[in-house]
């Protein structure tokens, strides 16, 4: 059956995503339409819907005449997102925190279980996917839309940033600790210590990003 417009270019982009978020498209790669295509096996007009899909989200950033860029985020960018970003999800470690049931936080204990096994293997990759859904789990749980949906844009522009903070020395390990003090502030329904435990965490995590390379392009106003 032949696909809808939409739904292509819709798949285009989180192929897109996907590549930009496992490290394959790295940031600042230029993002080849011709090579693009012949390798997803699309004409140009799905790609190029799905790149404007991702240039409103933060993932790609577009030059006129240059054409589009895998977009990386700046110290500045860093400095004015994570004190907001630490707010948002501060809160809905809080709100998650009044929330859970048992029976959500058997599944946040298995998140967690999956979270210490890939930090024990010193896998960066599926530690950051497993960290990625436990936060991904707290804001669900939150179940407050309006916070889920300012916080979600940001989360994407940050996402090419988390990843990388994980390659700091030691960052895995006090990662792990940080995320087993917010679950244990959830499990005990300590709704004030889940809000600062989070805090804390995003805001450890800016400090690793301080002390890395520096980077030059800036992410889309």
């Amino acid at each position: 059956m032949r696909q809808h417009p939409s739904s292509m270019h819709d798949d285009v982009a989180t192929r897109l995503r996907d590549r930009i978020f496992s490290g394959e498209l790295s940031p600042g790669t230029f993002l080849d339409e011709t090579v693009l295509c012949e390798q997803l096996g699309i004409s140009r007009t799905p790609l190029r819907e799905a790149l404007k899909v991702l240039a409103s989200e933060g993932m790609v950033r577009h030059e006129p005449r240059r054409g589009s860029f895998v977009s990386e985020v700046t110290d500045a960018d860093l400095e004015e997102i994570f004190p907001v970003i630490a707010l948002l999800e501060g809160r809905s470690a809080f709100e998650a925190a009044q929330k859970a049931t048992d029976a959500d936080i058997v599944v946040l204990e298995e998140l967690h279980e999956r979270l210490q096994y890939q930090a024990a293997q010193g896998n960066i990759t599926a530690y950051f996917v497993a960290n990625y859904a436990i936060h991904e789990a707290l804001i669900t749980l939150a179940d407050n839309h309006w916070l889920a949906q300012v916080t979600d844009s940001l989360r994407k522009i940050l996402k090419l940033a988390r990843r990388q903070g994980l390659q700091a020395p030691q960052r895995m390990a006090s990662s792990l600790r940080e995320h087993m003090a917010i679950f244990a502030a959830i499990k005990a329904k300590d709704s004030a210590g889940a809000e600062a435990a989070m805090k804390t965490h995003l805001l450890r995590q800016l400090e690793v990003l301080r002390a890395l390379p520096k980077v030059q392009i800036k992410v889309p106003a």
